[in-house]
């Protein structure tokens, strides 16, 4: 179980972040904000895969022009990201808009910021600033920053950390100056170890909600280890109140990613099924690659989380899935189906996916209706015994007829 940092709570929309509530995902749509039916079928589809809340871009006034129309017809709540146009803001606040993602570096005047906070005061609405390693390096004072490249010449990782805290410092004396408290903090870098360093030091030195993220993580290929190796690590230490994956990919693999994330570690419920596999591997007697990716697409039907463990082999295959209500352990051609520890039938490797999907749709179906419950403890599958193998080392599985 993990024990989570106890931190000061915020609402966005009806989302509460930090304090006891559940770890929140966020991503951000790719559409231009001001197509406003694009905008809407991709918040759509990211709420339907599991985000918690929305992110849209809004540079432009005909982008919070937009915004009151598609906060009619969002599902969850939504983030106006604003980085230097402070006008843009105050737009965004006008239309609705749950949460605002403000620079305060960038938003040069201190009139214009203080614009921004109370106006976000009077409506409730949250404020999340964030620090990275390429905008903590001073740009503008030579000498300040002559001071600091000599510091991250000397010591890189330790100066950049430094560095973002006091910038957050910075910013927070002018949250603490306009008497507002609702903030959400972000410390972000492309450096998995430097997240996790730079998020810990926040930690400690602040009791705001934290929002966890990888800055240009890349492509899902390489992004989604990166991001994993640096948030998982952070949440897996109760550190962290709401994350992002950021991908350069269509954002529903954010949501995909994140969730499994919090799945894994614990700190999200899943609603839908959960797929294990084997590992491939020279005793593997049928074409796995291609049944595990038909019986994920099947299974995406199912709206109940049934554990289903698709094996290769016969040998360590059972042992291996234990704890899956659903199993299909595999030999030469054929495969053993399994209901909780119980063998239900032998099937031919042509009939392996539509007869693992109907007794994964008909277990859901009784787990709906109060006949049977979802494993939470271990099953004790039990391979056939003997294993006898024929002359071509295949091992022959028996015939179990359907009940």
């Amino acid at each position: 179980m993990i024990s989570r940092k106890k931190t000061r709570q915020v609402l966005v929309g009806g989302v509460p972040i930090g304090g006891d509530a559940p770890v929140a995902i966020q991503s951000m749509t790719s559409t231009y904000t001001y197509d406003v039916d694009a905008t809407v079928g991709q918040i759509r589809r990211l709420a339907e895969a599991g985000c918690d809340i929305v992110r849209v871009a809004v540079p432009d006034k005909r982008d919070t022009d937009a915004l009151p129309a598609i906060l009619d017809q969002s599902p969850v709540p939504i983030v106006a990201d604003v980085h230097f146009h402070f006008q843009r803001a105050l737009e965004a606040i006008e239309a609705g808009v749950h949460k605002i993602r403000l620079n305060p570096g960038n938003i040069k005047d201190r009139k214009q910021v203080d614009r921004v906070i109370a106006a976000c005061r009077e409506r409730s609405i949250p404020i999340r600033v964030g620090v990275n390693e390429g905008s903590v390096v001073e740009r503008k004072d030579k000498d300040l920053r002559t001071a600091q490249m000599g510091s991250l010449a000397a010591d890189r990782r330790s100066t950049l950390i430094r560095l973002m805290v006091e910038t957050l410092e910075d910013y927070m004396r002018i949250f603490d100056e306009n008497d507002f408290h609702d903030v959400v903090l972000s410390a972000k870098s492309i450096d998995a170890g430097m997240v996790i360093d730079a998020y810990r030091a926040v930690s400690e030195r602040f009791d705001l909600p934290l929002h966890l993220g990888v800055t240009h993580a890349g492509p899902p290929e390489t992004g989604r280890i990166r991001s994993i190796a640096a948030l998982g690590s952070l949440l897996s230490t109760g550190i962290g109140d709401t994350i992002r994956i950021s991908y350069a990919a269509d954002p529903i693999h954010e949501v995909e990613d994140a969730k499994e994330l919090l799945c894994s570690l614990g700190l999200r419920n899943r609603v839908e099924p959960e797929l294990i596999a084997c590992p491939t591997c020279g005793r593997i007697e049928i074409d796995l690659i291609k049944l595990v990716a038909e019986v994920r697409l099947k299974l995406a039907t199912i709206k109940t989380p049934v554990k289903v463990a698709v094996m290769g082999c016969v040998v360590n295959g059972p042992g291996e899935a234990e704890g899956a209500d659903v199993a299909v352990f595999a030999g030469k051609g054929r495969g053993i189906i399994y209901v909780q520890g119980e063998q239900k039938r032998t099937v031919t490797e042509a009939e392996m996916l539509d007869a693992l999907y109907e007794e994964a749709v008909a277990f859901a179906a009784r787990v709906e209706r109060g006949e049977a419950e979802l494993s939470t403890a271990r099953v004790n599958i039990a391979p056939p015994d003997p294993l006898p193998r024929k002359t071509d080392g295949s091992v022959p599985l028996a015939v179990v007829r359907e009940r």
